[in-house]
């Protein structure tokens, strides 16, 4: 399947939330936005208001009308700053002999008059003081031109630097106020699209989930019989769950992300074109480490699900088998058996993080060091054409500590992203296996049978040409009992798992009172179908629960009639909590005899048109055999049933004996006709009798 097959699918199971993941895109495109415009209102504050003090002021002997509230007295003189000074009508040539500098040293400001650089290479000498004023001299050094330039001020008292922050304090203020705003609007959006996305991604991953356990009913049998239980488990539980990080961390972060180096970007060029082209260079380095990346570990993430399922299975197959291993003293081989899974789970998954820990975070920070350290020799070189404000400077370094984040973050979660694609192919093969056949499931509906079963021809070959059935005939009327005996091997439980539809006919057909079954819903058919097996499984419950298996139809009166008449109920009142009794998995807490009589309960309450008793009283004890046997007529009055027995006397009253041997019917008839010919009935019969030592 190609990935871009996986995603299309993907897709398909978001499509019934996709207004809801767009609310949620937009929520995070919204924090996104107002997270990225933070540090724009962090220069605006620092270059215009914090450090707007340092911007060239001009002195003027009356105080300006137009500017009366911009407007600083200092010493019966008037200072308005750059930014004011257009409202005073004044020219630039009016005011040039009149420009002086507010120069800050550490938390000292000094008013000089003149123009002086702020960032060069000063000193400050004290002066006489004048009038009650500390003055000062200022020289200005250019190592580059080897000149200087002298300059005298005077030193400003807090109060005076107040006043000439005044109008500064409320702009700055409201812009604090923004960007606490922008930060409590980012937090709420981040948090109500994390909320909706996690509920959304919940909610696609329970209808995939559901309707991969739907699509696992409608397999055919002959999938389980060659696919681990451990793998599908795997499958429907872990790998799910990998998907859904998908649809939560991978989608999430790829958007806000992407959005982020976006308008990082936009930024940085608003800022410093220059920087931002160098930053886009870096671009094409980290496409080709997301290329090896995806290139290498999807082959990894292939391996890592395989052998997890192999993991899953071992254990699974371990524990439902825990009495024979322990029985035979297997421990050890069976520990060693899951070392050597286990050993080569570690070992690809080691193969991951190597390449994890050589392509992603590593690989990010290399690039950003050395980019940073371009950087610096950038800013420190003479390369600029006029010099950056601090304000800028700020936030290009804060941008581009925000530019290698996000990268870093997309980078994170590529591995999660190849899980995610790998598990989403893993769960779309189970999807896409073929259920039963269209004709089987989509056939004819019917009524309840009256029971009248007919094989004709019949051969069956699980593969190939290896029939294990070859040309079986026989009519069963409604109401008569068919027993099939054989030695092992013969196609016994073969024969029926056609009659169920377990797989389909090869050669010949079935008919259901007339119908061919390939004609027939086999769904449809299997609500008449009735099955006990030599091994009953009992299901997590209770035992009236076992008896009803999720027919709610059922009532407790019937429950308790069905037990009653196949004698489970003699063993039920016993237990302490009769009918409600908790039963623990596979009923183990129960004897053979007594889980063999609860199945026989459950399909009496079913009360099929056909019963099929599958070895049904080989585990039974000899002191229990009497009940079956008389639950057995109950079980079969009314109903056409087949009886699949090694246990000979207990199919005597069988109006019909098919004896299998090597897929063929070789004798059939009653227990008394098949008893007047000396045929292998007569002989098998004759050896569990005891009365035959040996037979050929």
């Amino acid at each position: 399947m190609s990935g871009q097959n996986v995603w299309r699918r993907l897709t398909d199971f978001a499509g019934p939330f996709q207004k809801q993941i767009l609310g949620a895109l937009l929520l995070l495109v919204l924090g996104t936005s107002a997270e990225l415009a933070g540090p724009f209102l962090a220069k605006v504050m620092i270059d215009n208001h914090i450090l707007g003090i340092q911007k060239p002021w001009y002195e003027l002997q009356e105080k300006p009308q137009a500017a009366v509230e911009a407007a600083v007295s200092l010493n019966n003189k008037y200072y308005v700053r750059e930014d004011f000074i257009e409202g005073t009508g004044l020219s630039p040539d009016e005011l040039k002999s009149s420009q002086m500098t507010v120069l800050a040293e550490g938390t000292t400001y000094y008013l000089i008059a003149g123009h002086v650089e702020q960032n060069g290479k000063k000193q400050i000498t004290p002066l006489a003081t004048e009038n009650g004023r500390e003055r000062v001299e200022v020289v200005t050094i250019n190592d580059q031109a080897g000149t200087s330039a002298t300059y005298t001020g005077i030193k400003l008292t807090s109060d005076e630097v107040k006043a000439m922050y005044s109008s500064d304090m409320l702009p700055i203020v409201w812009l604090s106020v923004g960007y606490a705003v922008l930060i409590l609007l980012s937090a709420g959006f981040n948090y109500i699209q994390i909320l909706w996305l996690q509920t959304i991604a919940q909610r696609i991953i329970q209808q995939m989930r559901m309707k991969l356990f739907i699509h696992l009913q409608k397999l055919p049998v002959s999938f389980f019989d060659k696919t681990p239980v451990g793998s599908l488990v795997s499958r429907v539980s872990n790998d799910t769950e990998a998907v859904r990080e998908l649809y939560v961390s991978v989608l999430a972060t790829f958007v806000q992300n992407g959005l982020y180096l976006i308008g990082i970007l936009i930024a940085l060029y608003i800022l410093q074109p220059e920087l931002a082209l160098f930053c886009c260079l870096t671009v094409p380095v980290l496409v080709l480490l997301v290329f090896f990346y995806q290139k290498y570990s999807s082959r990894y993430y292939a391996i890592i699900r395989a052998r997890l399922g192999d993991m899953n299975a071992t254990i699974n197959e371990m524990i439902q088998n825990m009495s024979i291993v322990q029985a035979f003293r297997r421990e050890a081989g069976v520990q060693k058996e899951f070392a050597d899974v286990n050993e080569a789970y570690f070992k690809v998954r080691l193969k991951e993080i190597n390449l994890e820990s050589f392509l992603l975070r590593p690989a990010v920070d290399l690039i950003w060091k050395v980019s940073l350290t371009l950087i610096i020799w950038y800013f420190g070189s003479t390369s600029f054409h006029s010099a950056i404000s601090f304000g800028a400077l700020f936030a290009f370094v804060d941008y581009m500590g925000r530019f290698f984040e996000p990268i870093n973050m997309i980078m994170g979660r590529l591995s999660q992203l190849a899980q995610a694609t790998i598990s989403a192919k893993r769960v779309l093969e189970i999807l896409d296996t073929e259920p039963e056949s269209e004709t089987a499931v989509e056939g004819k509906q019917i009524s309840r049978p009256q029971g009248e079963v007919v094989f004709e021809q019949v051969s069956f070959a699980y593969s190939g040409d290896e029939y294990v059935l070859k040309n079986v005939s026989f009519t069963a009327k409604p109401g008569q009992t068919i027993a099939l005996v054989g030695h092992t091997g013969s196609g016994k439980s073969s024969l029926m798992n056609l009659l169920l539809g377990f797989y389909p006919v090869t050669k010949g057909r079935i008919l259901i009172d007339g119908e061919d079954m390939k004609t027939i819903d086999t769904h449809a058919l299997r609500q008449h179908v009735g099955l006990v097996l030599q091994d009953p499984f009992l299901f997590t419950g209770s035992i009236g629960f076992n008896i009803r298996m999720y027919n709610e139809s059922i009532t407790d009166e019937k429950v308790r009639a069905s037990a009653e008449a196949v004698r489970a109920d003699e063993f039920i009142k016993q237990l302490p909590g009769g009918y409600d009794e908790p039963v623990v998995e596979r009923g183990m807490t129960l004897s053979a005899g007594q889980r063999q009589l609860v199945s026989f309960a459950r399909a009496l309450a079913a009360d099929p048109a056909i019963l099929i008793l599958d070895e049904a009283t080989a585990s039974i004890d000899s002191e229990t055999e009497l009940a079956i046997q008389e639950a057995l007529h109950v079980l079969s009055k009314g109903r056409t049933t087949f009886i699949i027995a090694h246990r000979l006397s207990t199919i005597q009253h069988a109006d019909q004996i098919l004896v299998l041997s090597r897929g063929e019917v070789t004798e059939r008839g009653t227990h008394e006709e098949l008893m007047e010919q000396d045929g292998l009935y007569r002989k098998m019969y004759q050896l569990q009798q005891g009365s035959v030592v040996e037979v050929r």
